[in-house]
């Protein structure tokens, strides 16, 4: 069994008088935390949003439904809670009207269940991203030496728990969760009018990770107007399946203010989008693909260490740039990515005189776990 960082950060939030709610995306192991989280508790009442008895049950529930149904449990789960109507007073009804129980929920799609919360929730709750298995977790597993070893195949196949737990038949798993598993709630909440636009618009990210985005350009190549673009990649990045990086500007005349990239939280999800999976040898992405990792690498573990920071990269119109930057401590530090160990960066000169107190690092296999373990 994988252990999961998160696990570690909910136990020290337990029955401290708020609700906990996990979110991610579907398939990534929420269910399987939560089994891990309460094993061979028998003080738990669980339920699920995707059971239809259970989302009858929890409608139109009042306090003292709740009381009842709860019994003498002192732990009540939510499992898939985006699924429940109004979610987020049912949810206030536990935390107000039963305060000795500790309620927990799970949400694969943010933008349903969080949306729900929020004015429901105030003051209320603890809220946890969770991410596919990330680089830190598996060399607790398996080792530092061995998972640096398996890193070619981390870029192709990335982190899906299943993906990694299945060897030889990670192109079926991803396969069955790019053909539309991981949007069934974009689907089902009716929020996407042609499903076969949001594809084309998925696959029209996948070529372009660690590029600068247009969304006028992919609305002409799509076919839909550049509004709705704009309104399908927030619905993606809510569902945890893509995120966006803005350009840094501060200083410089000749920076780009408005610019955007897009990134895949994992890998293997992208290539599976374009039935890529040639070896990473023979790859022209290589160098993108070894970028889309570590960022969406840095991502997690940002998150599972509350590391509170402000993410960017940095481009001018003379086409100096910089992969990534992050600004704490009243201080930015930069980031290069690169998988090739015979091509070297260092910081653009414009930047370093613009921004003398800087941090700069290249990131490479040899090195990564400066990136992704140290603190």
């Amino acid at each position: 069994m994988i252990d999961r960082i998160i696990k570690k950060n909910i136990e020290k939030q337990l029955f401290k008088g708020k609700a906990i709610v996990i979110m991610g995306c579907r398939q990534i192991g929420k269910t399987t935390l939560l089994r891990q989280l309460f094993a061979g508790n028998d003080d738990v009442k669980w339920m699920n949003g995707d059971e239809p008895d259970d989302r009858a049950i929890l409608t139109n529930i009042t306090s003292t439904r709740f009381r009842e149904l709860i019994g003498n449990k002192s732990i009540l789960v939510i499992d898939e809670a985006q699924r429940i109507p109004d979610i987020g007073l049912k949810m206030k009804l536990v935390t107000d009207q039963i305060p000795e129980v500790q309620l927990v929920a799970t949400g694969s799609s943010s933008f349903d269940l969080a949306n729900s919360l929020n004015e429901p929730l105030t003051g209320r709750k603890r809220e946890h991203k969770m991410y596919p298995l990330s680089f830190g977790e598996m060399v607790a597993h398996i080792g530092l030496t061995e998972e640096k070893r398996l890193l070619n195949q981390r870029l192709l196949y990335g982190y899906y728990p299943e993906v990694v737990t299945s060897p030889g038949e990670e192109r079926t798993v991803l396969k069955e969760l790019t053909d539309g598993y991981l949007y069934k709630d974009i689907f089902t909440f009716g929020l996407v009018k042609k499903n076969d636009k949001l594809f084309a618009l998925l696959q029209a990210l996948a070529y372009q990770i660690g590029s600068q985005v247009s969304y006028a350009e992919l609305a002409s190549t799509v076919g839909i107007d550049a509004k709705t673009v704009e309104t399908y990649i927030g619905l993606l990045e809510k569902s945890f399946i893509i995120f966006r990086l803005k350009s840094f500007s501060r200083n410089m005349r000749n920076e780009l203010k408005h610019s955007k990239k897009i990134y895949f939280y994992d890998n293997g999800v992208r290539n599976a989008l374009i039935s890529a999976f040639s070896p990473i040898e023979m790859r022209v992405d290589a160098g993108a693909l070894w970028e889309n990792f570590v960022i969406s690498e840095r991502i997690k573990r940002n998150e599972y260490n509350s590391h509170w920071c402000n993410s960017y990269f940095w481009r001018t119109r003379e086409q100096q740039e910089i992969d990534y930057i992050e600004e704490y401590d009243n201080n930015l530090h930069t980031y290069e990515f690169k998988f090739s160990p015979r091509k070297h960066a260092t910081m653009p000169r414009g930047f370093a005189t613009s921004y003398p107190d800087s941090t700069f690092l290249e990131v490479t296999p040899e090195n990564i776990e400066d990136f992704l373990l140290k603190s």
